[in-house]
């Protein structure tokens, strides 16, 4: 019979990105919308940002990574998925509350594009003033 294996499931976001985390028990693969972290995020600095949490954690190759990453830039992306993977390193071990809490790492990046305003061409920028 086959050993069960453990899923931990969290949803992590920012800005307008969403990423859905499934970590296990594993050797440290990490699989972004079914390709490698190496393929998907091509910057050091994102791939960098997703792993934040493990470092910070110390359980870099104890957990498989499948995500699901969707809307926004990589750069959304590679932030959302620190989050989910904060929240999930939660359900593994309570104790890492405090660690990810003092980086930041559980906490959403709520900033979003300011929506466009009627009469002006932009959020906050208005058309040239004429007096005559």
């Amino acid at each position: 019979m086959a050993t069960k294996v453990v899923e931990h499931i969290a949803t992590g976001r920012r800005k307008t990105s969403t990423a859905r985390i499934r970590l296990m028990n594993g050797v440290g693969k990490f699989t972004v919308n079914e390709r490698p972290l190496e393929e998907y995020l091509p910057l050091e600095t994102l791939r960098r940002i997703a792993q934040q949490p493990f470092e910070i954690t110390g359980t870099q190759q104890r957990f498989d990574v499948i995500a699901l990453a969707d809307g926004g830039g990589l750069s959304g992306q590679a932030g959302a998925i620190r989050h989910g993977i904060a929240r999930a390193l939660l359900q593994v071990d309570p104790s890492f509350r405090a660690a990810l809490k003092q980086a930041g790492y559980l906490t959403r990046d709520p900033r979003m594009k300011e929506r466009k305003k009627p009469g002006q061409p932009g959020a906050r920028k208005r058309f040239q003033f004429s007096k005559r």
